[in-house]
C-alpha cells in the first residue's frame, strides 16, 4: 500500500530508497497532496435490472454527501437501456472509463489512465463480489488501496440445483458449518489486502470472520441501493395520473422467476445448467405467483384500491402480465394496471414513493421503496442467495417472507395491517432508514480514511 503523504520522506530515507528515485516519487506525492482524492468506482454490473443500475447512483450519492471533495470515475460493466444517460444527467461531473483487464493490466487506454489517475478502487454493491479479480489486478499493478461497499459473498453454490427448503436460516446454518479453510486462497488474499470490506448482510460478514480473514475493517454495510436518492416525479406523476393510481391508494407487485433466464434476457447462447434451471422455473412459477394473486384479490376486494403489476428486470415486464394480471378474476382485473415498459430507477422510485406498499419477489424494489418512506415486502425464493438477510439486519424482518413458507392470506394479513395504520408503517420505514444512513456514513468514513492515506 502506498505510504501516507506525511511520512513518505521519512520512511523512504529509513528504508534506504535510492536518492535518485526520491525526486520523482516526491513530486508524485506532492501532486496528490495538492488535489482532491480520486476514487474509481467499479460497478454498474448490468442494466437489465433497476437494482443493478441503482447501486451506482447510491454509492455516488453517499460519496458526494460525505466526501464532497472527491473526484469520481465509474468503471462500468454495462450501461445500456438509458442507464448511462440517467447517470450522467444526475452526476454531470462523473467520468466514465470503460475497458477490460488482460494479463493483469487494463486493455484500453481510458481504463489505463483511470488506473493511473485514481487513488483508490471501490468495489460497489453486488450479489457475488464479482469484480474481486479486478481489485487484485489493480493492487498488484499499482500498489494502490481498494475497498468494498456492501456486497454479498454467498459460498453455497445453488446454480442449477433444486434449493427447496433453502430458507435464510437453512442457508446461514450451511454457511456457518463450512470449515475455516473453505475460502479459496486468492479470494482470501484479496479480502486480506483490502483497506475495508463492508458486507451488505451479516451472513457474509460472519462467514468471512469465521474464515479468519485479516482485513482491518470487516463490518456490516447496507446495500448502496438504499442511498439512491433520485426520483423523477414529473414522469412518475404523469404515469399515475394517466392510469388512475391515486397516491396512497395502490400497491405495486413485482414477479420473479426462481432463475433469471439470462440467455433470453441478453440474447446469448444457452449454457450448461440452463435446462435444469428452466425446469425448476416451469415447475414453480405458477405456485409462487398464485400466492401473490391471492393477496391482490383480497386487497382489491377489501379496499377497492388499485394494483400496479410491474417489473424490476426487463424480462419481468411481460411476465407481470402473464402471471399476475391475466389469471385474475374479471372484477379484480379492472383495478389492476399493467406497466408494459421498462423504466429507470428514478421513475420507479417516484411511483413506489406514492404507493401504499410494494410487494416484490425481487430484492431491490423494496429497498427503493423503503428509502422513499414506503413500506415494502420482500418475498424471497429459496434459489436466491443469502442477501435477503439484509432485511433482518436493517430491522425489516416483519416485511420479509420465505415464499415456500408463505401463503396468500398471510401476505394479505400483513398488508391489511399496513392499510389499517399506514402512519405506523411509514414510521417504521423511517426508523429503518435512520439506522441504514448511520451505517452508510460509517462506510464513507472508512473510505475517507483509506484514500487520505495515499
Amino acid at each position: 500500500m502506498p505510504l501516507p503523504r506525511r511520512s513518505f520522506l521519512t520512511s523512504a530515507l529509513r528504508t534506504g530508497l535510492a536518492a535518485s528515485m526520491l525526486p520523482n516519487l516526491l513530486i508524485a506525492q506532492m501532486k496528490r497532496a495538492s488535489r482532491p482524492p480520486r476514487i474509481l468506482l467499479r460497478g454498474s454490473w448490468q442494466s437489465v435490472n433497476i437494482g443493478d443500475i441503482g447501486h451506482t447512483p447510491g454509492a455516488l450519492n453517499l460519496i458526494e454527501r460525505h466526501l464532497p471533495e472527491a473526484e469520481l470515475t465509474l468503471w462500468p460493466t454495462e450501461l445500456g437501456h438509458g442507464a448511462q444517460e440517467f447517470l450522467q444527467k444526475a452526476f454531470p461531473r462523473l467520468k466514465i472509463a470503460r475497458g477490460t483487464v488482460e494479463s493483469g493490466r487494463p486493455a484500453t487506454a481510458e481504463l489505463a489512465k483511470a488506473w493511473e489517475d485514481n487513488d483508490l478502487m471501490l468495489h460497489g454493491s453486488s450479489a457475488g463480489f464479482g469484480a474481486r479479480a479486478h481489485l487484485a489486478a489493480w493492487h498488484r499493478a499499482t500498489g494502490k488501496p481498494y475497498g468494498v461497499f456492501g456486497t454479498t459473498f454467498d459460498p453455497i453454490n445453488s446454480s442449477g440445483r433444486n434449493m427447496e427448503g433453502s430458507t435464510l436460516d437453512v442457508r446461514r446454518a450451511q454457511i456457518k458449518a463450512l470449515p475455516p479453510t473453505h475460502l479459496d486462497p486468492e479470494t482470501r488474499w484479496i479480502v486480506d489486502k483490502a483497506d475495508f470490506v463492508f458486507a451488505r448482510e451479516t451472513t457474509t460478514r460472519d462467514y468471512l470472520k469465521a474464515q479468519g480473514v485479516r482485513t482491518a475493517i470487516l463490518e456490516y454495510g447496507p446495500d448502496t441501493q438504499l442511498a439512491m436518492n433520485l426520483t423523477d416525479h414529473p414522469r412518475g406523476d404523469a404515469y399515475r395520473a394517466a392510469n388512475g393510481l391515486e397516491e396512497g391508494k395502490f400497491i405495486c407487485v413485482i414477479p420473479r422467476l426462481r432463475y433469471t433466464p439470462y440467455y433470453s434476457v441478453n440474447n446469448t447462447s444457452r449454457r450448461p445448467g440452463d435446462d435444469a434451471k428452466d425446469a425448476i422455473n416451469n415447475r414453480t412459477t405458477e405456485g409462487d405467483h398464485a400466492k401473490l394473486r391471492e393477496m391482490i384479490v383480497a386487497y382489491v376486494r377489501n379496499t377497492g384500491n388499485k394494483v400496479m403489476a410491474c417489473g424490476e428486470m426487463t424480462y419481468q415486464v411481460q411476465m407481470a402480465k402473464e402471471v399476475l394480471v391475466d389469471p385474475l378474476p374479471a372484477e379484480v382485473k379492472k383495478n389492476v394496471v399493467w406497466r408494459d415498459s421498462y423504466w429507470m430507477p428514478d421513475e420507479a422510485a417516484s411511483i413506489y414513493s406514492r404507493a401504499e406498499c410494494v410487494v416484490s419477489v425481487e430484492c431491490h424494489s423494496p429497498l427503493i421503496s423503503i428509502h422513499n418512506g414506503t413500506p415494502a415486502f420482500y418475498v424471497r425464493q429459496p434459489t436466491d442467495t443469502c442477501k435477503g438477510q439484509m432485511y433482518r439486519d436493517m430491522g425489516a424482518e416483519d416485511w420479509l417472507f420465505e415464499i415456500d413458507e408463505t401463503r396468500g392470506p398471510q401476505l394479505w394479513a400483513r398488508l391489511e395491517s399496513i392499510h389499517r395504520d399506514p402512519a405506523k408503517a411509514k414510521a417504521k420505514a423511517k426508523t429503518i432508514m435512520a439506522f441504514v444512513q448511520a451505517r452508510q456514513k460509517r462506510m464513507v468514513d472508512a473510505l475517507r480514511e483509506a484514500v487520505t492515506r495515499v
